[in-house]
């Protein structure tokens, strides 16, 4: 979230930048219209204290002179006075309830390093790493290989749950756990990160935190129960919200969590889109990366993150790009933010597996994560930044894909052998 005072201050700048991001600013006339009730309401609240003052002093001095008739009058227009002041302090709070809710829903400011673009068209490809594959034959998706090597199963999954859910089995079930314990392991033994394991459900004020809420609840799956709960629709929620309310030493940053999860969305809005195989999910599993950083230092975490995500892809030897996000691409509290793309031999393209974000101070605001530098200093809002290391279904499919042989088995990249038990090739009904 914002800071009430900078939009304030600022309405011409966050006006541009919602423009920049292709986002309504219909509602900030409506912010700038409370605004001015608000003041309006404070200079009313004022004028009629300090009146209420006066009147309190001359009844003090009539009822000192034994003139109490006359100090009866005045004290009714004190009373009268005192029910104008509580009307325009009710003024006033509503007009800064009404102010704070189009924050929530208002958002965060793009770095002056973002490229200015209305959609993904305007993104810019930073950097590439390997090169594509080379096939002697025609290279399946990741659909057909995975049934044919019965290691995929969409039509029962589709019985038991509905569609956008999959069944992995054998050796495609052991390929998921093998990438998902690489990845925490690279994590936190080659990067620093500490491993952490939270809960796959979490409230609607660790989601108003992180940003899904009140704005993406249309995305989430919430269960039907009265404590308000909702599937966690990715790590982020709550491991960055594990300091919520609470004031960190700036001596414990940077913080580095590497967390698995599994993930729930809704994917509502995106119905016909990326609906064959797993690519798009309801259910889905990721490692995810979060920081705490020092405001100063955030956006070289922010690379060192994107760094440590791309890490992976290097380590499995598969082709991929980076590419900075423009001003219309950004996620709602994203300030900046790098995709990784994996190539997708099937489709001959590069596909999104992670997004690194900083969202600068804008999570924490929401979340009231801040941090006290030395000498007891006022506190101030730390930084948060996020990402996959990596998108486990994603990486399965990049691995099936770019490894696949030409009758239809799959090598495992060598650095997974060792999590799958020495297995080298992946073939029909294997185990």
């Amino acid at each position: 979230m914002l800071d009430l005072n900078y939009v304030r201050e600022n309405l011409a700048r966050v006006i541009e930048a919602c423009e920049a991001r292709n986002y309504p600013i219909d509602f900030l006339n409506d912010f700038a219209n409370w605004d001015g009730q608000r003041r309006r309401a404070i200079a009313e609240s004022d004028r009629l204290n300090a009146e209420r003052n006066e009147l309190s002093q001359q009844i003090g001095a009539l009822m000192k002179e034994g003139k109490g008739e006359e100090a009866l009058k005045i004290r009714s227009s004190a009373n009268d006075l005192k029910e104008r002041i509580t009307r325009a302090d009710s003024l006033r709070d509503e007009s800064e309830r009404r102010m704070r809710e189009i924050l929530s829903v208002l958002p965060n400011i793009p770095h002056e390093s973002v490229p200015v673009g209305k959609d993904e068209s305007a993104n810019e490809e930073i950097r590439r790493w390997g090169t594509k594959p080379e096939f002697d034959f025609e290279p399946k998706d990741h659909v057909d290989l995975g049934t044919a090597l019965g290691i995929l199963d969409l039509e029962r999954a589709t019985k038991i749950a509905g569609a956008r859910f999959a069944i992995l089995n054998g050796a495609g079930a052991r390929l998921e756990r093998a990438l998902i314990d690489f990845m925490l392991d690279t994590h936190t033994r080659d990067h620093g990160y500490t491993e952490t394991l939270p809960p796959f459900i979490v409230n609607a004020s660790a989601l108003f935190g992180t940003g899904q809420l009140p704005k993406f609840e249309q995305d989430l799956f919430k269960l039907e129960d009265e404590r308000g709960f909702y599937l966690n629709p990715t790590a982020e929620v709550p491991v960055t919200n594990y300091y919520a309310s609470e004031i960190l030493d700036s001596s414990q940053l940077p913080m580095k969590w590497a967390a698995y999860a599994p993930c729930f969305r809704s994917e509502a809005g995106s119905y016909g889109k990326d609906t064959r195989g797993v690519i798009r999910q309801h259910q889905f599993e990721k490692v995810e990366l979060v920081k705490y950083s020092l405001p100063e230092n955030s956006y070289d975490e922010l690379e060192a993150l994107t760094h440590d995500a791309e890490t992976i892809l290097q380590k499995l030897g598969i082709h991929y790009r980076i590419v900075a996000l423009a001003t219309g691409d950004l996620g709602f509290g994203s300030a900046k933010t790098y995709d990784i793309e994996v190539w997708l031999p099937s489709q001959n393209t590069f596909r999104e597996i992670s997004s690194c974000s900083n969202c600068e101070a804008f999570q924490a605001r929401r979340a009231n994560i801040r941090f006290r530098r030395a000498g007891g200093a006022k506190p101030e809002f730390v930084h948060t930044l996020n990402g996959s290391g990596l998108a486990v279904g994603r990486t399965w499919i990049a691995v099936l894909e770019n490894y696949q042989q030409k009758d239809g088995s799959v090598v495992v990249p060598e650095v997974l052998r060792p999590y799958m038990r020495g297995v080298e090739i992946i073939e029909p009904n294997a185990k």
